[in-house]
């Protein structure tokens, strides 16, 4: 069994997502001991955004790329080869001005495929990944379930990994975690229950 882990953000050992995504490795690699796990650090070890050099790279014999877009085309190959490859993705998501990090944004687009994680039929877009499990670890520092404006960071993930076809998706929230150090501690600790009673009860 092969999980792919991603961290994006930018705060390092400060980061609640981090730590949070790697007690939910941790706890599924204790589950199924058979785990090969591959880690992208996309804070540390970011991938370019998504440009027209990337566009251009692709659009270009593999034999004729130039150096810059040999670079281009291979962090587009190896993000795809590791997304496709994983049985499980785990996603740190902390929420960044209510959207994902920007960090995070790259590494999507550069698994948004056409004819690699998704194709379009006469019947519309199919995803073409379906089967893999993604439990995606939401931190923000405001409280925003069960608001009228929703939690929209979440929502764009649920967006983009079911046009891949991915419908099992859980996850882990910790949120109002700039409320002060007693919601934060309890935000921290529910997650790490949730993480060791409930998301691994049934393994």
């Amino acid at each position: 069994m092969k999980l792919l882990h991603i961290d994006s953000s930018i705060l390092g050992d400060n980061s609640a997502s981090r730590q949070l995504s790697h007690s939910v490795v941790e706890a599924w690699k204790a589950a199924h001991p058979d785990t090969v796990v591959t880690y992208r650090d996309l804070a540390n070890d970011a991938i370019s955004h998504f440009s027209a050099a990337t566009l251009v790279a692709a659009g270009t014999a593999a034999e004729l790329r130039d150096a810059a877009q040999k670079h281009e085309a291979e962090l587009s190959a190896q993000a795809l080869a590791e997304f496709k490859a994983a049985d499980t993705v785990v996603v740190a998501a902390p929420m960044y001005n209510f959207t994902i990090p920007t960090q995070l944004k790259a590494w999507i687009d550069r698994i948004a495929v056409a004819g690699e994680t998704f194709r379009y039929t006469e019947a519309g877009p199919e995803g073409l990944c379906g089967g893999k499990k993604v439990i995606v670890v939401s931190t923000s520092g405001g409280l925003h379930v069960g608001q009228a404006s929703g939690v929209a960071h979440e929502d764009y993930l649920k967006v983009m990994f079911g046009f891949f076809g991915i419908s099992d998706i859980e996850f882990v929230r910790a949120h109002g975690l700039a409320y002060g150090e007693e919601v934060r501690s309890k935000a921290m600790n529910d997650a790490q229950a949730h993480i060791s009673q409930q998301l691994f009860a049934a393994a």
